[in-house]
């Protein structure tokens, strides 16, 4: 692993999961973001993907992709399909009958890449819900994962879980409301949080950037940070301007076509650590 620093900001390479969008549409609605009736450019979605993945490249990250399916729609958020601290891997169970399969293709790849699996008991749509931040793992529930999710990852990883309960439906995950910038900084929508949520984030981070209603609502914290670098949806430009005065290096991208799905660039990334600490496994492609 590398690590580079910039004004006090270190970025360090990741590993990445990622999930070609070969299979992408709006076929259903279950989420406030998916309208059927509005019709997909599938080949822009390919193209904005592949831009996605070829930023973290130049970034100095790895990317390892996973053969999408057919019938599997969403299958390209791969940030749903599990979560992994310290090699570990908890698999997903969905919600919704759609994806439910989505699960056991993501748990077939981690098993096939000597990755240890632990099915999941109760609900939990992985890295949507499931947030590491260090010491500490960031438990969404409301809408999507169960909140004893949470404690199954802490079990199973050995880190304490913070619950935090959505209650705004436009921010089902806590991926699209949430994003951690480093260790001791996070940015975050806080209208989409109850009261107890935003107290338990303020003492979890040393620095907390308030995404506002604008950026918030082109998901402009569906976002990933290595650190240093933050790849976050072009749209919310006033995000980038405040993740910029904060010393971070905003790498805006377009994924307009899978915002249509209610997803962006985190949806589209799900991080393989090997380490509790948040370093990387290097499986084999």
């Amino acid at each position: 692993m590398t690590a580079t620093r910039t004004a006090g900001r270190t970025a360090r390479s990741r590993t990445y999961l990622m999930c070609p969008p070969e299979y992408f549409a709006v076929e259903y609605a279950i989420n406030p973001w998916m309208h059927p009736e509005k019709p997909v450019d599938a080949a822009l979605a390919v193209a904005q993907w592949e831009d996605l993945r070829a930023t973290y490249t130049r970034l100095g990250h790895t990317v390892h992709t996973i053969a999408p399916e057919p019938g599997l729609p969403d299958m390209v958020f791969a940030a749903n399909g599990a979560c992994v601290i310290g090699g570990q891997v908890l698999g997903a169970r969905f919600r919704y009958p759609q994806r439910a399969a989505e699960a056991a293709a993501y748990r077939d790849w981690f098993a096939g890449h000597g990755y240890p699996v632990t099915a999941a008991q109760a609900v939990n749509e992985g890295e949507g819900d499931l947030v590491f931040a260090g010491p500490a793992v960031l438990a969404g529930h409301g809408f999507r994962s169960d909140p004893a999710a949470g404690d199954e990852l802490a079990r199973l990883c050995g880190l304490p879980v913070i619950s935090l309960k959505l209650v705004d439906p436009r921010f089902y995950h806590l991926d699209t409301a949430l994003a951690v910038l480093s260790q001791d900084t996070a940015a975050y929508y806080p209208a989409a949080f109850d009261a107890a949520g935003r107290a338990a984030l303020a003492s979890c981070f040393a620095e907390l950037i308030e995404a506002d209603d604008e950026d918030a609502a082109v998901l402009g914290l569906n976002a990933v940070s290595d650190g240093r670098h933050v790849v976050l949806p072009e749209q919310a430009a006033g995000l980038a301007g405040q993740l910029a005065a904060a010393g971070f290096e905003p790498v805006p991208v377009d994924l307009s076509e899978l915002l249509k799905a209610g997803g962006g660039p985190k949806c589209c990334t799900l991080e393989l650590r090997s380490e509790g600490n948040g370093g990387e496994r290097h499986g084999r492609d």
